[in-house]
């Protein structure tokens, strides 16, 4: 009877314990919530979608269909390599970065800061540009649905359902190869996109700019 009051006595323990352990992890995580970032980002979400939505809506009806089906398949692409950025960052070895940075390897330093702005570059990369990705491809394959819709003479609603969902297919098959791939050769992919953030972005410089 004792022993069975000392495990019940024990596991009610072990759940308070769990229950302070889970609050106390709430409240850090609610005070390191960047709010400058949220509204920055939104901001720019906002933004980039507005222009790129009055210029797709503005140009795309006018292109041809060779040409709407290039500019959605670049657009997936863009999609597809920015989500593999989103879930490298999240996936990749800081330590790796800063021994490379140690040795003055070219891009390793901004390899460090993408890393350890994890969640923000994943949220760019996933959010924004996913979102700006969206707008185009969606404004293109409304085009091509009436482009193909007129030359075929077919029902314009299912051929747009039709371009949608393989637009749709795309793009989900495609970031789902592709987070594989960030997860197996995430240090990798953020050291060739830090490589090429560092032709046009230098920390050093801008450094000693402002001195």
């Amino acid at each position: 009877m004792f022993k069975g009051k000392n495990r019940k006595e024990k596991r009610v323990t072990e759940l308070a314990n769990l229950e302070v352990q889970t609050r106390r992890k709430e409240k850090v995580k609610k005070e390191n919530v960047d709010i400058k970032w949220i509204i920055k980002i939104t901001l720019i979400a906002f933004i980039i979608s507005f222009c790129l939505s009055f210029v797709s809506e503005s140009t795309i009806p006018n292109l041809s269909l060779v040409f709407g089906i290039i500019l959605i398949l670049i657009f997936i692409l863009i999609n597809i390599i920015s989500d593999v950025i989103g879930m490298a960052v999240t996936a990749a070895d800081e330590k790796v970065f800063h021994s490379m940075n140690s040795r003055k390897v070219r891009g390793a330093n901004i390899a460090v800061k993408m890393v350890k702005s994890a969640e923000k570059v994943s949220n760019f990369c996933c959010d924004v540009i996913g979102d700006i990705c969206g707008v185009v491809s969606g404004a293109a394959s409304a085009s091509i649905s009436v482009i193909v819709a007129n030359n075929l003479h077919v029902n314009l609603f299912l051929t747009s359902l039709i371009v949608a969902a393989i637009v749709a297919s795309l793009t989900i098959g495609g970031k789902a190869i592709g987070k594989t791939f960030a997860i197996n050769k995430s240090n990798i992919i953020i050291y060739e996109s830090a490589k090429a953030v560092s032709l046009f972005y230098h920390p050093k410089q801008l450094k000693k700019k402002k001195r």
